[in-house]
């Protein structure tokens, strides 16, 4: 089934993104567009996306570094991070894809921003940034973590599964199609 760009402006806005665990992920559509044959779409998550980083010691032991917190710590962190969120009359969501909160968030300070470098170095050496608002931190058997969430809109690339649900993309099928995502992506914004 085909859907154009007025078919998703009239009758269906929003797609959920589902994943294995059956969590989803509503998401507002940006932009439509067909490759290969197939339907994708460039999505928005309606609810704002969040990380949880923890504060560890660098390898001089001397400065704390922020890192990831892995996949399978969220559960138990959940319980704390949902209560201080709730202070902020925000509500935390495993949510498919990302955590997620519903609320208003405040608008960034500069105090409450900071920059972590990500991934590899870039085409001219540099590291990859991502800036993001700190939300709310906790500790959680004597460790602290701090919530934050990306300043830049998280942007998704889907598959349209139907009328109304998406799969998300794996990330070495993201890559083959990368050239053609971004022409199409170009050709809109031209």
């Amino acid at each position: 089934m085909t859907f154009s760009d007025a078919d998703f402006a009239s009758e269906l806005p929003t797609l959920s993104i589902r994943d294995e665990h059956g969590r989803t992920l509503a998401c507002q559509v940006e932009q439509t567009f067909e490759i290969e044959g197939r339907e994708y779409a460039l999505l928005l998550p309606l609810d704002t996306p969040v990380e949880i980083f923890s504060w560890q010691a660098d390898e001089s032991g001397e400065t704390d570094a922020l890192i990831d917190v892995e996949e399978s710590a969220i559960d138990r962190l959940l319980p704390t991070a949902r209560a201080v969120l709730a202070e902020h009359d925000l509500t935390l969501q495993r949510s498919a894809v990302t955590l997620s909160v519903s609320g208003e968030i405040p608008e960034p300070q500069e105090d409450d921003c900071f920059v972590l470098e990500i991934g590899d170095l870039d085409d001219d050496g540099e590291p990859d940034t991502e800036e993001f608002q700190t939300l709310a931190t906790f500790f959680h058997d004597d460790m602290e973590y701090t919530i934050c969430t990306p300043v830049d809109p998280l942007l998704l690339f889907a598959e349209i599964a139907g009328r109304d649900e998406a799969r998300m993309i794996p990330p070495e099928e993201f890559e083959r199609l990368r050239p053609e995502i971004e022409s199409s992506i170009f050709d809109v914004l031209t």
